[in-house]
């Protein structure tokens, strides 16, 4: 099925959905070739994109993207570094130690400021690339961790993520239950992704980025209640929009997925399920608050990584662009 409202997905492009022939627990071959490094953003096409941007209202830009700032919520559960930010340089500063050489007189003119930042890549609103997770020392298309691995992955990184054009869905779970923000680690399966996508009069379309609302965002940024556990889709909702043919997939919460997971000794499940077998990368921490409010559930979804070379994981700045009817 292409999903609630859409045309059944021929075998032909059943065959380009890697989560139709996943075997679990397994690393899943690309069906675009043993190169392949981005997995089901290929089901995007120059046809699809060009017919969207053509329908482009210009009236407004969503922004689904948070700032960052020292104490952000963030993964520093496993030892990974919190946000940071300092000013490396600073006017007073630079007349002092004129770092430039160029005088005093010119260091006060000028009023010279700079900064550095150090982060975890799984910080803010980012995607995960297909390296993140795999399978016995293997990611997804096979690459191995003995052959593509120096100071970083060569294979599958962030750097090899496109710009990202395609059509957008929101699958507003939480309004679907008459609630701002689902309770403590909910699981979101097939049922309800299809009941909202039934609500809203939705429609799912292989090739689109399909965004889960839990309602996460409504706490943040307070780490007490936004981290832990969250809201977010079980296995059998990942499943759900995979063979539907999402290219991507993303959230309001730190994980996508409902955290803990279940079982409980399968950790994570959601993650190892879409990145190793299903092929599809993932976009976290999404502020899905202004499209649910104006109840926009079908947009084009623009969106880049930075091409941070080999890196499993990048801020990503992702936009909603309404369209015209």
């Amino acid at each position: 099925m292409c999903g609630i409202g859409g045309s059944p997905v021929s075998e032909e492009v059943k065959n380009k959905i890697a989560a139709w022939h996943a075997v679990k627990h397994q690393v899943s071959m690309s069906p675009f070739g043993p190169e392949d490094e981005i997995g089901m953003l290929n089901l995007i096409t120059a046809s699809t994109r060009q017919e969207l941007l053509g329908r482009l209202g210009g009236t407004h830009v969503f922004d689904l993207s948070v700032d960052y700032f020292v104490n952000m919520p963030s993964w520093i559960q496993s030892g990974d570094l919190s946000f940071q930010i300092w000013l490396s340089h600073t006017p007073s500063g630079s007349v002092l130690d004129d770092p430039a050489g160029i005088g005093r007189e010119q260091n006060e003119l000028i009023s010279y400021s700079g900064d550095s930042i150090a982060l975890y890549t799984h910080t803010g609103t980012h995607l995960d690339s297909l390296n993140h997770y795999g399978y016995h020392h293997r990611i997804w298309n096979g690459f191995t961790e003995k052959e593509n691995v120096g100071r970083t992955w060569y294979k599958a990184g962030a750097d090899k993520i496109p710009p990202i054009i395609t059509r957008g869905v929101l699958i507003d779970v939480a309004a679907l239950h008459g609630v701002d923000l689902l309770p403590d680690s909910y699981a979101i399966g097939e049922k309800d992704l299809a009941d909202a996508l039934r609500r809203q009069g939705t429609e799912l379309r292989v090739g689109d980025a399909m965004l889960v609302r839990t309602g996460r965002m409504t706490v943040w940024p307070d780490s007490s209640r936004y981290l832990y556990n969250e809201p977010g889709i079980n296995r059998e909702g990942a499943e759900f929009l995979c063979k539907a043919g999402a290219s991507v997939i993303g959230a309001d919460n730190l994980g996508v997925e409902q955290i803990p997971g279940v079982p409980r000794e399968e950790w994570p499940p959601v993650h190892t399920y879409l990145l190793a077998e299903a092929g599809v990368p993932m976009i976290e921490v999404l502020d899905l608050e202004a499209l649910s409010a104006e109840k926009i559930y079908e947009f084009a979804f623009v969106a880049a990584c930075l091409k941070i070379r080999g890196a499993t994981g990048s801020p990503i700045r992702p936009l909603a662009l309404p369209l015209r009817s």
